[in-house]
């Protein structure tokens, strides 16, 4: 087992929840959490306790985004105009690993940071290797030719386990993806719930 997917199974196990909705998660077999006290750690727990497991969760999704970075996505979310935690997940589903994760480009959120910084996808024409990269609402987010027919970019398309979210029009013959609409927190399809206001409620204090 690699590292980050050993760390993709620790995360899962600590938060006691299939975070990315795989079906090789460990939490399908057992849903305690890591370690050899794992099976005793459920006491209850403090408001800063249950924040702080909601920033873990949420910035765990997104390929464990550090916490410099995501506390700075946090800040420019509390000055745009409108609900802080609302802006929180829009600009996240911005970024152009979670484009390309969520258009099916590629199997995991993982795979897309990599994918994206190895320079294989286009946007507006134009090669960008940067994961954290703001797409714009018009975007048009493509695999470059040579890579459409690596492995993963097939075994993606493939994939019956995922479906593509409505503010993407995702052409997968053509393996493009155009950025219709920032979304709504009902509207992205997370495996299980995220409650960006306790990650609102978490930096607040």
């Amino acid at each position: 087992m690699t590292k980050r997917v050993s760390a993709k199974h620790k995360l899962d196990r600590r938060m006691g929840e299939n975070i990315w909705g795989r079906p090789k998660s460990p939490i399908n077999k057992r849903e305690y959490g890591p370690g050899q006290h794992g099976q005793r750690r459920k006491g209850k727990v403090s408001d800063f306790g249950v924040q702080l497991r909601a920033k873990q969760k949420l910035k765990g999704y997104y390929a464990s985004i550090g916490e410099k970075q995501f506390h700075a996505i946090y800040v420019e979310a509390s000055r745009l105009k409108g609900d802080t935690g609302a802006n929180l997940i829009g600009l996240l589903e911005r970024r152009l690993d979670a484009v390309v994760y969520r258009a099916k480009f590629v199997p995991t959120v993982f795979a897309a940071r990599q994918f994206v910084s190895h320079g294989h996808v286009k946007v507006n024409g134009r090669r960008v290797n940067i994961p954290s990269y703001k797409v714009k609402v018009g975007d048009v987010i493509e695999v470059k030719e040579a890579s459409k027919q690596l492995a993963l970019v097939i075994e993606a398309a493939a994939s019956g386990e995922r479906d593509t979210p409505d503010y993407l029009e995702v052409d997968a013959a053509k393996a493009t993806a155009k950025f219709v609409r920032v979304p709504e927190l009902n509207e992205v399809p997370y495996p299980v719930v995220m409650e960006p206001n306790l990650v609102v409620e978490f930096y607040s204090r």
